[in-house]
């Protein structure tokens, strides 16, 4: 890649995320751009309020917060778990899913709440559910023009959870077409067939189009 003076503005992004497994997913995905990913806390920038209900006016939120604080470009990822029967929800509730039931908010918890509220449905198609991502960039707090970008993976909600590669309600989405749950997945192939993984392909372009 020629190093332009566009290309040295944008060397360094800030991820509007605390999720570890985000930041790692993340990079992998973005290395070959040659652009430093770094996560929010490491910059001492607190989470931002997420008060909408879709992913995009959240992750927007995100990135606008993020690069007010920061000074840097951001970008920022709402992903949620999106689940027929439940009429879309928890959506972009996903993070606090267990805490309506009494649990501590966390991953663990929120497939042990999942699968206690889906144990009565056992029908074909019943546990049918969506896994979205949203990603969205911003050259600044003030950027007229964020980049979007969605992906979105279908599958069924496994009866228990299966695998130990990533995270979230990974153990627990069965992907018919492979015939495992996402956290049996090589990380090489989950990130070539997630809906962070979708997302971020068509990120890359709008990246390489927009801004460099």
């Amino acid at each position: 890649m020629t190093r332009k003076y566009k290309d040295l503005i944008f060397m360094k992004i800030v991820l509007a995320s605390n999720n570890l497994g985000k930041l790692a997913e993340i990079h992998a995905m973005l290395a070959p751009l040659g652009l430093e990913l770094q996560s929010q806390s490491e910059l001492g920038i607190p989470e931002a309020d997420e008060p909408f209900r879709t992913f995009v006016e959240n992750a927007l939120a995100k990135a606008r917060h993020a690069s007010f604080l920061s000074g840097l470009p951001a970008l920022a990822d709402d992903a949620g778990l999106c689940v027929d029967a439940f009429g879309g929800q928890p959506g972009v509730d996903t993070a606090f899913y267990a805490t309506r039931f009494g649990y501590a908010k966390g991953d663990d918890n929120n497939v042990i709440a999942l699968l206690a509220q889906m144990a009565h449905l056992t029908q074909a198609g019943q546990r049918r559910a969506a896994l979205v991502s949203t990603l969205v960039a911003v050259r600044s707090a003030d950027d007229p023009e964020p980049l979007i970008a969605s992906g979105r993976v279908t599958g069924e909600i496994a009866l228990a959870p299966v695998g130990s590669n990533g995270f979230g309600f990974d153990p627990v989405m069965y992907l018919p077409e492979f015939g495992q749950t996402f956290a049996q997945l090589p990380g090489h192939v989950k990130n070539a067939n997630s809906h962070r993984g979708k997302a971020m392909r068509q990120m890359i372009a709008l990246l390489q189009e927009r801004w460099l």
